[in-house]
């Protein structure tokens, strides 16, 4: 038994209602499910996460996606990548001019 199996007994109502989720959300409905796949990889990308990434990568090919399409939505995952990074830079740059009370989550 895989740890993915492992977890789907032991939390049943959770991982089910994922698997729910997932079915619903990646079904062909006003967009194509191949390009809600193609935004989840994107997505994943920029999250950061490896197995989702794999995964969509994957499903995106047994959906049709060509190469093309994944270079070019591996494109967009890394411009918004670089865009987030850009935009919570320069809202960490204003902190020093910013009425801030200089508190900090990570702090003691």
């Amino acid at each position: 038994m895989n740890e993915f199996e492992r977890w789907r007994r032991e939390f049943p109502e959770v991982s089910g209602a994922v698997v729910r989720m997932r079915n619903k959300a990646f079904s062909d409905g006003s967009i194509p499910a191949k390009y809600k796949v193609l935004a989840a990889l994107a997505i994943a990308v920029v999250e950061k996460c490896k197995p989702c990434a794999q995964g969509y990568y994957q499903k995106a090919i047994e959906m049709g996606a060509t190469k093309d399409e994944i270079k070019e939505i591996l494109e967009v995952a890394v411009t918004m990548g670089a865009c987030i990074a850009e935009t919570w830079a320069r809202e960490v740059w204003q902190y020093e001019r910013s009425e801030n009370d200089g508190g900090s989550c990570c702090e003691e």
